[in-house]
Order: structure tokens, then sequence, then C-alpha cells
């Protein structure tokens, strides 16, 4: 039960400090005319460890505490009947181990909180500002990934173990919510407090803790860091065409990027109302 509690607070430590946080905007750098090799390089592992350091900690708290909490409380509103029964997961139904939930919270924290990080901060620009973004992505995240693959999957066998149905529906919701919102509003206070890679000595400190964090989340981060270096290596050559960056950073692609995105939503939109009816409807 002692792991139950401590992903109760983790989750109310992020979602508080979510809170505190809403209101920034994100602060990206200086812009630079012209910017050389070495300085898109710096721009390119500034943001590199914006999505180390906070899509391991709101993966963590969110995704990975706040999603054994939404379990567990299935679990428990499921009824006698349900207890003891086998998930699809190999997992029985009201028994809580130590084992289970560390491997659940760090697989599903560190995987879905790095993959997901990243994909907002390539498209954030095509966000509303500030927590609203925050809340757009989620939902947007539930309706594409979330109803297609979990945890609103109408193949789900465990819907027909833990319920009830609405209720599952509805908690999902909120934790996607929720995690789009602790997202944004982490990724802004972050971006407002690390500055520019740099031999400055309080710069080396303030990334102490973001290196600390990606060595703890091995072996996840073994895989990440050499593909971040490698889109790295992609981003600093393709600076070198400025046409390209220009149509790039220029309005008319912000417009077209939102375009596709909404496009995105409204095409995987009937599939996933299609996927809650069915959950519900068991």
């Amino acid at each position: 039960m002692t792991v139950i509690w401590v992903c109760g607070v983790m989750l109310v430590v992020a979602v508080t400090l979510g809170l505190r946080w809403c209101p920034l905007d994100f602060q990206s750098p200086p812009p630079v005319d012209a910017p050389s090799t070495g300085e898109v390089a710096r721009r390119f592992a500034w943001h590199c460890s914006l999505l180390l350091g906070v899509g391991i900690t709101a993966g963590l708290c969110v995704i990975g505490a706040g999603g054994r909490l939404a379990m567990r409380l299935l679990a428990v509103t499921a009824g006698d009947d349900a207890q003891g029964r086998i998930t699809e997961a190999e997992e029985v139904v009201g028994k809580i181990t130590t084992e289970g939930t560390i491997g659940f919270v760090l697989f599903f924290g560190l995987f879905g909180g790095l993959t997901t990080a990243a994909v907002y901060l390539l498209i954030r620009r095509l966000l509303p500002p500030r927590w609203v973004g925050g809340l757009v992505f989620g939902a947007g995240l539930l309706i594409v990934q979330g109803t297609t693959f979990d945890p609103l999957r109408d193949e789900n066998p465990d819907f027909d173990i833990v319920g009830p149905t609405w209720l599952a529906v509805l908690v999902f919701t909120a934790l996607a919510l929720t995690y789009g919102v602790v997202l944004a509003a982490f990724l802004a206070r972050l971006s407002r407090w690390l500055p520019l890679p740099s031999g400055d000595r309080a710069t080396v400190l303030r990334y102490l803790p973001i290196v600390l964090l990606t060595l703890g989340a091995f072996p996840f981060t073994i895989v990440v860091v050499p593909v971040l270096v490698l889109v790295g290596l992609v981003v600093v050559v393709a600076h070198q065409w400025r046409p390209v960056v220009h149509a790039f950073g220029s309005r008319s692609a912000v417009l077209v990027g939102r375009g596709l995105l909404g496009a995105l939503v409204l095409v995987s939109l009937p599939g996933a109302i299609q996927s809650i009816t069915d959950i519900v409807s068991r």
C-alpha cells in the first residue's frame, strides 16, 4: 500500500506545481540572425535538455504514477467478482506489488513522457499559448493515440473486468488533460530557468539535475540520447540552407501545420468516439 501512497504524492506534487506554473509562457532563447553552427547546436542541446528534464519528471509523476492510481481505483470499484482475475498485462486485479508498480511507473512513465514531450516541443508553436495549449495537446493525444493504443483502446479485454466503464473513460480522459497542462507548465517553467549551455559554473550546475535524471532513467535514455544526437546533426546541417529555415519559421508554415494537425484530429475523431462508445456500452 506504501507504493500507492507514493504514487499519490507524486501526482499531487506534479499537479500542484503544474497549476502554479500554468500561467507562464514558454520562453525561447533570444533569436539570432544567421546563427553559427555552434549556436545552432547549443540551441538544439537546450531543447533536448527540456525534453529530457520535463519528459522524465512529468511522465513519471502523471503518466506513470497517475496511471497506476487510475488502475487501482478501477480495480477497487470493479467489485468482488473482479478481484483475483488476470488482466491483459498478466497482473492480478486487486493485488498490489511493489515490483509491478515500479515497473509500470518506470516503463509507461518514461516511455510515454519522453515521446509525448518530444511531440509537444515539435508542434508547440502550432498550439495556443500556456496551459490552453497543454489542454489542447492532451485532448488531441487522447483522440489520436489514446483510443488507438492505450488507455482507451476498445479491444482491451481489461474493460470486461474492471470498471465501471464510464468511470474508466472519465478517469483516463481527466488524466490525459491533466498531463497536457502539467507538461506545458513544466516546459514553460524550465524554459525560463535554464540558460543556453555554456562553460559557466552556474550554468553547468543548472544542467546537473537533468544529467542525473538522464543517467537515472537508464536504459530508456540509452536509446533516446543517440537518437537526439542524430537528429541534432540533421538540424545543424539543415540550418545551412537558409531558405528552408525561413520557410519553416514563416507564418504560412504555422497555418499549414495547424491545418494538418486539425485534419489529423478530425480524421481520428470518429474512431475515438466509436472506441469510447464501445467501452461504455460494455
